[in-house]
């Protein structure tokens, strides 16, 4: 059960097999071995992808729950001996779906760690990580500025409401966060360069804020290709708008040393990292 969850999650025997310590053939045999139990295909195998099937979705939805009693379980007779206190920053668009899964899983594996989870934007995270108030942090760059591990990879785009009908001439309408803000200094370095006219019609200090706007067709914004969504499109040349770089979602830690609470968490951060199955099917479509 446990080898169809990390399939599921991670989109791969290969990287279902790195999460669970195990090979590629164990993993697979793993598979065979519950389908010819349950009697019924729990995956459909592509040259692409791995995809559940319709059984396979509900048998996993009835073998988390199973999965999930006996973790607490567990840990209720199998105290850690790791404790202490994690400070965590991350941004809003890192690994939304799956967040809240992640940190109830560190919580049922360490149950004397705390966390102490900080949700901002990138260069106030930054901040807080040269400051010591983090022991580790998501961060967002682009042209390798900063160090760290390398969780993710994206890159920025130019997007609009699918409704939205550009001016022929004239100036450029834009939803951006106020400075500092990344996206808004990467729109701002590209667009200054190309000689386009262009003029900010909206502002707010909350993601879900500029996706409203941007959804409700008030201008053009500037997001990764991770927070494209339904009903937006991504602009580009045709549009007279310059490329946009790509950029990494970066762990990055604290100068001072590291507990090993910390230490823990980060490795299970990095472990679960790769986009999910619903992620890498959301950008397929948007491509």
């Amino acid at each position: 059960m446990r080898a169809l969850s990390a399939v599921n999650e991670t989109g791969s025997f290969t990287r279902a097999a790195q999460r669970l310590h195990l090979t590629q053939s164990a993993i697979s045999h793993q598979i065979r071995r519950l389908e010819e139990q349950v009697g019924r295909p729990l995956l459909h195998r592509t040259t692409r992808r791995l995809q559940l099937t319709e059984d396979g979705n509900e048998f996993l939805r009835h073998a988390e729950q199973i999965l999930a009693s006996f973790d607490a379980l567990q840990q209720r007779f199998q105290s850690s001996r790791i404790s202490g206190v994690v400070r965590f920053g991350v941004p809003e668009a890192f690994m939304s779906d799956r967040l809240p899964s992640l940190l109830a899983q560190f919580s049922r594996s360490f149950p004397a760690i705390r966390l102490d989870v900080s949700v901002s934007n990138f260069l106030d995270l930054q901040t807080m990580i040269r400051r010591g108030e983090l022991d580790l942090a998501v961060v967002l760059s682009s042209a390798s500025k900063l160090k760290g591990t390398t969780l993710q990879k994206t890159r920025f785009l130019w997007a609009a409401a699918e409704t939205l009908e550009l001016p022929r001439d004239g100036s450029l309408p834009f939803v951006l966060s106020p400075a500092p803000c990344v996206n808004r200094r990467i729109a701002v370095d590209a667009l200054r360069p190309a000689g386009i006219e262009w003029h900010i019609v909206y502002t707010s200090l909350s993601q879900q804020g500029i996706r409203a706007a941007v959804l409700a067709g008030l201008g053009i914004t500037v997001i990764t290709h991770d927070e494209l969504e339904p009903g937006m499109k991504i602009l580009g040349r045709e549009h007279g708008l310059p490329p946009l770089p790509e950029a990494d979602y970066l762990l990055v830690w604290s100068s001072k040393k590291k507990t090993e609470a910390a230490v823990e968490f980060g490795k299970l951060l990095t472990a679960m990292s790769p986009p999910s199955a619903r992620t890498r099917k959301k950008q397929q479509l948007m491509q």
